[in-house]
């Protein structure tokens, strides 16, 4: 028995675990985060996008990781920018029966950003990929009453799937 378990801690004595509560998968050397601030070139633009995509995405690295935020050069860096901010028809629905109009139901706000994430400590997982998310909201409001709510709960998504796909190696 104490051979068996001298055996185990010896082949898993080079063995480096990389685990946190968020699920994270960081190299141990990794001991920054930048974040560059994302501007919105879509050709609507909501005033607000960049800041709350920039600040949602520093916020998460501090909140769930042990890296430091830095303004640039960190060992795992951001940079990237809005690309698509658009609101479309998303459900249709007919009225007045056989014959009847159809109409939008719902409309769907959709968010694109380009990101470029650079790994310094682990290269081969750096990557550049676009990412979306939408919600729908109801068609009788005006998308300028509903984009303060959407926007940030949208972010949150994007978020999400950047900081999973930054330190995940899935």
């Amino acid at each position: 028995m104490v051979i068996a378990v001298a055996s185990v801690a010896l082949l898993t004595g080079n063995c480096m675990i990389k685990y946190s509560f968020s699920g994270a998968s960081i190299p141990p050397d990794a001991k920054t985060v930048s974040v560059a601030y994302f501007p919105n070139n879509a050709p609507m633009v909501a005033p607000i996008l960049s800041t709350t995509l920039t600040d949602a995405l520093q916020d998460r690295f501090q909140r769930q990781t042990r890296l430091q935020l830095v303004r640039e050069g960190g060992d795992f860096a951001f940079e990237g920018e809005i690309i698509g901010y658009t609101s479309t028809p998303a459900s249709i629905t007919a009225t007045g029966g056989q014959g009847g109009v159809e109409g939008a139901a719902t409309n769907r706000l959709t968010i694109q950003v380009r990101v470029r994430f650079t790994n310094v400590i682990e290269p081969q997982n750096s990557f550049e990929q676009t990412f979306q998310a939408f919600l729908e909201y109801d068609v009788n409001q005006a998308l300028q009453t509903v984009e303060g709510q959407l926007i940030p709960q949208i972010v949150d998504m994007l978020v999400d799937d950047i900081f999973n796909k930054a330190t995940s190696n899935w």
